[in-house]
Parts: C-alpha cells; sequence; structure tokens
C-alpha cells in the first residue's frame, strides 16, 4: 500500500493561539487532527498531548502487538484489531489529560476532539470523538465518515433542525463529548474498504463551518494535495476565519497485495 499526505493548520484570522494539533506519520499510516480547548492554555496543551499520545501508543503495538498496556485504561486489546488499537489509544489520551487537569489548576476543564485515520491492510479504521471530521472522497462524491459529537448534531439526527440550519445556530459550538474532560470516554470507530485514488479528510470546524462540502470536493478533485490544503484554508480565511484551520490530507497512490484478512472488524465499503 502506498500513500500521499500531507497536513496544514493556521491560526485564522481572529484567534491568538493556535489550540489544534494534528498528526501525518506516513511510517505508521497513522493521522491525527484535535481540536483543543480549555483555558489560557489548556486547549493547545490538551490537543498535543491527545497526538502524541496516540501516536505513541499505536507505535507501541505496531512494535509489539502482545506488548503489555497500562491498566488504568480497561479496554480489550487484540493483536491486529486495529479499530481497538485506535479506541484504546484515544481512551488513554482521555485518561492522561484529565489526570493532568487534576494535577494543575491552570489546565481544569480542558479538553479536546480527535478523529484519527489508521491504514491496515487496505482498509481505514476511523476513530472520532468530538466534532472535528473525516472525509472520504472518492470519484466525484464527498462523503462524511464520522459523526459529530455536538449539540447540533444530535439535534440534526433528532429531526429538531435541518443541516443547513447548523452553521449559523449559536450553539453550534456545544459538544458532548469530549477526549480528557472527563477520564473516560465513548470513541466511535469502523472499518471502510480503501479504493486505489481514495482522497480522505481530516479537518477541525473551523474549516468545514466556512467551506461547503461540495467546495471541499471540487478542490480536492482539482489539486494536488498541498495545493488543495493550502487553497482551502485561504477559502476559509476569506470568509472570516474565526477558528483555528486544519487539516490533513491522504491519499490512496495504491492498494497492498495479498492483505491479511485476519484481523476483526466490521468493513463497510
Amino acid at each position: 500500500m502506498r500513500i500521499s499526505s500531507f497536513g496544514l493548520s493556521d491560526v485564522g484570522c481572529k484567534r491568538e493561539k493556535n489550540e489544534d494539533s494534528f498528526l501525518v506519520d506516513d511510517a505508521l499510516h497513522l493521522y491525527v487532527l484535535a481540536d483543543g480547548m480549555g483555558g489560557h492554555v489548556g486547549g493547545e496543551f490538551a490537543s498535543r498531548l491527545a497526538v502524541d499520545t496516540i501516536q505513541s501508543t499505536i507505535n507501541q503495538l505496531n512494535a509489539d502487538p502482545d506488548s503489555t498496556l497500562q491498566d488504568s485504561v480497561a479496554f480489550p486489546v487484540k493483536p491486529n484489531d486495529f479499530k481497538t488499537w485506535l479506541q484504546y489509544s484515544i481512551l488513554l489520551a482521555s485518561h492522561r489529560i484529565f489526570e493532568k487537569a487534576t494535577e494543575d489548576n491552570s489546565l481544569q476543564g480542558m479538553g479536546t476532539t480527535a478523529a484519527a485515520f489508521l491504514f491496515r491492510n487496505n482498509r481505514v479504521y476511523v476513530a472520532n470523538v468530538g466534532d472535528s471530521r473525516g472525509y472520504r472522497i472518492r470519484g466525484n462524491k464527498i462523503e462524511q465518515l464520522t459523526t459529530d459529537h455536538s449539540l447540533v448534531g444530535e439535534q440534526i439526527r433528532a429531526g429538531i433542525i435541518k443541516p443547513k440550519d447548523a452553521k449559523e445556530h449559536r450553539l453550534r459550538n456545544i459538544i458532548t463529548r469530549s477526549v480528557g474532560f472527563q477520564s473516560e470516554v465513548e470513541v466511535d470507530a469502523e472499518a471502510r474498504a480503501i479504493k486505489n485514488g481514495d482522497v480522505y479528510l481530516l479537518c477541525s470546524d473551523g474549516l468545514y463551518n466556512l467551506v461547503e462540502d461540495n467546495e471541499m470536493l471540487d478542490v480536492l478533485t482539482h489539486q494536488e494535495l498541498e495545493a488543495a490544503s493550502h487553497h482551502l484554508i485561504d477559502i476559509a480565511k476569506a470568509r472570516g476565519g474565526d477558528d483555528n484551520i486544519t487539516l490533513v490530507l491522504v491519499k490512496v497512490d495504491s492498494l497492498q497485495n495479498n492483505p491479511n484478512e485476519d484481523e476483526e472488524s466490521t468493513m463497510q465499503c
């Protein structure tokens, strides 16, 4: 399996600091985005700790799938069960962020979103907490792969408001799940089959609140990853850039020959 990738983050036009963090790790085929929140330094700290914890945990499991994991997070992890690898790593990040907040009063109440892609055996494993999003661009279609854990997202799913009204909703920034605000959190995860030419996008709400899905599709189907990243951020900033803007792009250049089918997962197309 051969993959191209690019990540980019911008403070935007109205924020003084960037509380987003991201990871592009082509060696692990791991890609992560986190949008932090909480106090003067808490958001930046939480998002970076989340990204670093996810990376170090996946790296440990990749090197030794039978390695002893921390007892502080009770979650079953099996060798080559990549969906649970992501869930465990995000749970561990939540535990560590919560611990840090209880030790340091200046960090109390901090938390972060987390969205991640892990590519293995011609599949992408998708996990998320919060309202940072993961998309797939395949052919002439863009599809959101993650579910927004937000008050507005829940109201849309319940039919209370329409999707077109979400971006102007006064409570659009309230999330219903976060990494680190509590010691444990429910992590959504699933596996999807990948195809040659697929492009996968992780992004914070600083992008998707200002750039429509069809606009992202148009840019990503006509430009290479680096140029597309700059272009999308430029669009968001031209429309006010009222939040930090971060995205990670991953393109599947070729599939793996004879992939291992042993890992446990419920795979969707």
